[in-house]
Formats: C-alpha cells, sequence, structure tokens
C-alpha cells in the first residue's frame, strides 16, 4: 500500500485521498464496504484526525464515500455517466448493463400554454401530450421525466401503453418521427418534497434539472423536463479548443 510522504508539496490530505481513490478504483475496497475508521487512518498513515477527516470529506462530497451515521463511512456505489447526447433513457440504461423501467404517474391531453407553445412552435391552445414518469435502472429510481408531445404529430399516443418501454422508440415505429437533433439546458437545484418521495431522496437532496427539446426534419416533437438524483449521475463531456484565426 502507498505511504504518505511527509516531503511532498502535495498536501497530506491529497495524498491519502489518491492512496483511498486507488483502493476504491483497484476493488480493494468495493461498492458497500466500511472503509477503515479515522483512528484506524490516522494511526496507519502518521496523520492527525483533522487531515484523515478532510479527505474523508472530499471523497464524499465527490460521491465516491457515503457516511451512514451510526454506522461509518462506505464506498458509495458509482455515479452514472449522463451522455449529453439525443438518446432514450432506456437505451442509456442499456448500454450500461441496466434494465430500464418506468411507472406512469400522469397521462393527458392539455391545451398549450403561451409558454409551451413557443417551445414547441405551435399556437396557444393546441393540444399537447403531456407525460409523467419515474424512471428506474435495476429497479432503483433515478429521474422523473414529464414530456410534451404535439398531438398533432402522435395523435392516439395516450393509447398505448409504455410501461417499460422506450418513448422515443415508440415515436420512431408508430409516428415516424425520428429525432435527429436536440437542444439541452442543464440546472441545479433541490427536489421539492413530492419528487424527493418519489426518487427516495432525503428532504432538500440535490438533483439535476435537465429541459430538452427534441427535433425531428427541424420540427419540435419533444419538450422534456425531467428531474435527476445528482447522488447517481455525473456530467461527462469532450473539451476541444476553437480553432483559431490565422
Amino acid at each position: 500500500m502507498a505511504q504518505i510522504d511527509p516531503d511532498s508539496p502535495v498536501p497530506k490530505y491529497f495524498q491519502l485521498r489518491e492512496i483511498l481513490l486507488d483502493l476504491i478504483e483497484s476493488n480493494e475496497l468495493t461498492i458497500g464496504a466500511a472503509i477503515p475508521s479515522e483512528r484506524e487512518l490516522c494511526q496507519r498513515f502518521g496523520l492527525s484526525r483533522m487531515t484523515v477527516r478532510q479527505a474523508v470529506d472530499h471523497l464524499v462530497s465527490e460521491g465516491r464515500l457515503q457516511r451512514v451515521a451510526g454506522k461509518g463511512t462506505f464506498v458509495a456505489r458509482p455515479k452514472i455517466e449522463m451522455a449529453l447526447r439525443l438518446t432514450s433513457f432506456s437505451d442509456e440504461m442499456r448500454a450500461r448493463g441496466m434494465e430500464p423501467g418506468s411507472r406512469d404517474l400522469d397521462r393527458r391531453v392539455v391545451r398549450a400554454s403561451a409558454h409551451l407553445a413557443r417551445e414547441l412552435g405551435i399556437q396557444p391552445g393546441d393540444e399537447v401530450h403531456f407525460i409523467e414518469r419515474l424512471r428506474t435502472a435495476a429497479d432503483e429510481p433515478m429521474c422523473i421525466e414529464r414530456a410534451h408531445i404535439p398531438v398533432s404529430l402522435a395523435p392516439d399516443l395516450d393509447t398505448h401503453d409504455l410501461t417499460g418501454r422506450s418513448l422515443y422508440a415508440l415515436l420512431e415505429t408508430r409516428y415516424g418521427l425520428v429525432l435527429d437533433a436536440g437542444e439541452l439546458t442543464i440546472d441545479g437545484g433541490v427536489a421539492d418534497p413530492g419528487d424527493a418521495d418519489l426518487l427516495k431522496l432525503a428532504r432538500g437532496g440535490a438533483v439535476l434539472l435537465l429541459q430538452r427539446r427534441s427535433f425531428a426534419g427541424g420540427v419540435c416533437a419533444e419538450l422534456g423536463v425531467s428531474t435527476y438524483r445528482a447522488d447517481r449521475y455525473q456530467l461527462r463531456t469532450i473539451l476541444e479548443i476553437p480553432a483559431r484565426r490565422t
């Protein structure tokens, strides 16, 4: 096992963080396993309790460790990387070896407000399908999806059972709506009490709020507003340097 280098310019708490991360990523500390107590870590690495706590606090805030009151600190489940591309929840979960699921929360036809009409490119008062679902992966709640789809594009969508089905796949196979472009806005927020209960989060738990407009052949086919558990997701993208003018 690596040791703390007292002569290194790297802070001791950060060195300990790296050691613990190595143990997690090499599976010496597996998911759900308890890490050594603060006292044990102090004795093993010759560190103060404050230094050990600082290292552990960092890993807790990063979602790599989880504290359980009265029991200790444990290796947390890895977060799911959210792909910043136009794909369905079902496809994303299956690509990660997890079985997607869904539970209908609300299905109805509403009249478009002025705001909704602008987002969808329709007229105020036009009919819109509103579909609210709790999405799960391996039976664990992951997000709440709220989709708005113009009735003119999918007339009898409300008659189709979406249990365990991909909405995007249904739009393609039944209505010929192949989603080929989109716009995505991501915000951080706090779950409201109802969403927190559905997602099995503590009241005031952190969430990622996503608003997505999906297009098929240049026509806006869906406005999706989704609430994701921030403790189970992280965002990953590729950074590119803009081409310089010569």
